[in-house]
């Protein structure tokens, strides 16, 4: 690990017991936080998309304004559900934040996970032939990268080009292309994504589950991610991320809110559509108890980025107490390089 930031999933409520913390609140939360974690030389702002639900959904009018306020912190998603995306508007947006941000985007896309919604995305329009729509997610997902690669898309007009003439989608970001990433749970995903010349955003969950420590099952997922990659011979170097519900214990209030978690967390076992999975423990502990815990984690320590889970109703203070606390206490002892010392760099396998 040498980078890590937060992964916030971006809920929020509309009743009186939600003390206000309704949509507005929580946007302009999640850019306060981002804000605040610049400051910090914390590496990256990453947002998780659901639809018809009261959590993020649009990530793109966000993103685009912690670009605006930031300088080194990177700006990304965990995952968009690309069965709900139209793949060359998507580019388009896409090519646009990253030239805003001057190439700080992780933008993570994938089929994503269940929504509120049945068959939520073909309100949206479209229409997938599996219950899950993961082929949809990956055919359309090979349209964008066409696109964020600068393939021409389209026909243009006889009239205005002279016969024969293609065009692109506009405008294109030439590095682009190594700032997309697939959210992966299982290691026939983190082969494919390897294939595709894209990086990975290790799941919250795995579609695995044989008893096998969750981060010995993700090290290895990350492994065939590189191997798969390397031997497809894409020619640069490719980013890992994993992401871990991580809180210190620095004080009463910490402790009022998470205990001290570490020692008796463990992993657990569920099933989502339909696959035994296997969900990762929370960290909660002292500083030296948490480098001593994430050190023997083996894929934190395998990935390059560590996504922290916030619990983002909690609101910005809260937050980046979380974040400055696994900055000053936890984070240089793992390795980690503040986002003032530039770019993440990737692991060749």
């Amino acid at each position: 690990m040498r980078a890590f930031g937060f992964l916030s999933f971006g809920h929020y409520g509309s009743g009186p017991a939600d003390n206000g913390f309704g949509a507005k609140t929580s946007l302009h939360s999640a850019l306060d936080l981002a804000v605040g974690a610049d400051e910090l030389g914390v590496n990256g702002a990453y947002f998780r998309v659901h639809h018809f639900a009261k959590q993020n959904a649009s990530p793109m009018p966000l993103l685009s304004a912690i670009a605006a306020r930031t300088k080194g912190i990177e700006v990304g998603t965990g995952v968009i559900d690309m069965r709900y995306e139209n793949p060359l508007y998507l580019a388009e947006e896409a090519a646009a934040l990253d030239l805003l941000s001057d190439g700080r985007v992780a933008l993570g896309i994938s089929r994503g996970s269940p929504e509120p919604a049945r068959r939520g995305w073909e309100a949206f329009g479209y229409e997938g032939d599996a219950p899950a729509g993961a082929d949809m997610a990956r055919e359309k997902f090979a349209k964008f990268m066409r696109a964020v690669r600068g393939e021409t898309m389209t026909d243009a007009d006889p009239a205005q080009f002279g016969p024969g003439q293609r065009l692109r989608v506009e405008p294109h970001s030439p590095e682009l292309h190594k700032h997309i990433w697939w959210g992966a749970g299982s290691r026939d995903t983190a082969r494919w994504a390897g294939e595709q010349g894209v990086n990975m955003m290790s799941s919250t969950l795995l579609t695995e589950a044989d008893g096998t420590a969750f981060g010995d099952l993700q090290a290895e997922q990350i492994d065939v991610f590189r191997q798969s990659f390397a031997d497809a011979g894409h020619g640069w170097t490719p980013r890992v991320s994993v992401s871990r519900s991580v809180f210190p214990i620095m004080d009463n209030r910490d402790r009022l809110y998470f205990g001290l978690g570490g020692r008796e967390s463990n992993d657990q076992i569920g099933v989502i559509d339909g696959l035994r999975s296997t969900f990762g423990k929370t960290y909660a502990d002292t500083p030296d108890r948490l480098i001593e815990q994430l050190r023997d984690d083996a894929a934190v320590m395998s990935a390059d980025t560590l996504m922290l889970t916030v619990p983002n109703q909690l609101g910005t203070e809260f937050n980046l107490h979380i974040l400055e606390s696994f900055a000053k206490h936890v984070a240089p002892e793992l390795g980690w390089k503040p986002n003032t010392e530039g770019p993440v760099e990737g692991d060749a396998a």
